[in-house]
């Protein structure tokens, strides 16, 4: 099996020049609502229409895997809470359970790679991921297949009246592919990437920085074929995320990314399917030192810079109310005719 990905086609230019034409005779003064009234073209654009639809059916799809560097010493969580996690999203209790209630959104979990069993499993597509910083985190054939649940999550979720994703992430050790994969697409070293993702302590962080030099070396070879690079330094839950949010370009939905392992999971998506991160918004910045290398080489700004850095989707969702904002600004805000209020003289 060859992964291949149809040619993206970009958000709608016109609909964009007509959100900025709108913008200009709301009841405001041009450009007031700064980068709310750029958010509200984006999702014009990417509808194809303006005044835009409010959206109706956002969904969260967190992916959860196990990674075998975690044995390793480079997280401060052991590898078993990646289980427990899941069973608390599906019990509602996780933070991104709070928030996308608030927001509207719903949340679905699925076990790509957890090192358990789980009531989400039908997608599983190995338990845990190799140890990247001496061997391959997948076969070339599980690589393909994660790459594939990805998209058919999508399919799933779009022609299931999905009309704005987000991916979130559940997975011990996972900020570790996440840093690899950054640098290698970016050109980075490896201080510049590693952080201290759940918190480790400084022995934590020599030994996190050590296996991201060690999993650098074995993916650079690799770097111009992403499907490869993704069986070779990522994880099955990260390969799935990746075919994800290439086909959500494809499919022409609007996503709101996350943080560090969203970040690298796009970066590697935009190798698969060039053009696809103009249906992206980065909802945050994360902490995590790698992730703003990851936005800056996808040419995106992030909406919020809250220093969070839990993942599950939870900076994604906490920036959503700004683009429901933005897009109900432009449908419902009156015009200055409409309104009976004299315009700029």
């Amino acid at each position: 099996m060859t992964i291949e990905f149809p040619p993206v086609e970009p958000p709608s230019g016109a609909a964009r020049r007509q959100a900025v034409s709108r913008h200009a005779v709301l009841t405001k003064p041009v450009g007031s609502l700064g980068k709310l009234e750029e958010l509200g073209a984006w999702v014009a654009a990417c509808q194809g229409t303006c005044p835009p639809r409010p959206f109706t059916r956002p969904r969260v799809v967190v992916f959860a895997g196990d990674h075998g560097v975690a044995r390793h010493g480079v997280s401060a969580y052991p590898s078993e809470v990646t289980g427990q996690m899941v069973a608390n999203f599906l019990a509602g209790g996780a933070a991104v359970n709070v928030l996308a209630n608030v927001a509207g959104a719903t949340v679905r979990v699925v076990d790509v790679a957890v090192d358990a069993d789980t009531a989400v499993g039908d997608e599983k597509v190995r338990r845990g991921s190799g140890s990247i910083d001496r061997e391959d985190a997948l076969t070339p054939e599980e690589a393909e297949r994660a790459i594939e649940v990805g998209r058919k999550l999508v399919d799933d979720e779009v022609d299931g009246g999905a009309d704005l994703l987000i991916a979130g992430d559940m997975g011990i050790g996972n900020t570790t592919p996440a840093a690899v994969l950054i640098a290698a697409l970016t050109g980075s070293e490896p201080v510049a990437v590693v952080g201290r993702g759940t918190g480790v302590d400084d022995r934590g962080w020599m030994r996190k920085t050590a296996a991201i030099r060690d999993a650098l070396r074995r993916a650079r070879p690799v770097i111009n074929d992403p499907v490869a690079l993704l069986g070779r330094s990522s994880g099955a839950d990260i390969a799935a995320m990746a075919g994800f949010l290439a086909q959500a370009a494809v499919r022409r939905t609007p996503v709101v990314l996350d943080g560090v392992v969203t970040g690298a999971a796009a970066v590697v998506a935009e190798e698969l399917a060039p053009g696809a991160r103009e249906w992206w918004v980065a909802g945050h910045l994360s902490a995590e030192p790698s992730h703003a290398l990851a936005l800056n080489h996808l040419g995106l700004e992030p909406l919020l810079e809250f220093d969070m850095r839990l993942g599950e989707g939870s900076g994604a969702v906490a920036a959503l109310p700004l683009v429901v904002m933005a897009t109900r600004v432009l449908a419902e805000m009156a015009t200055f005719d409409s309104a009976g209020v004299s315009g700029p003289a």
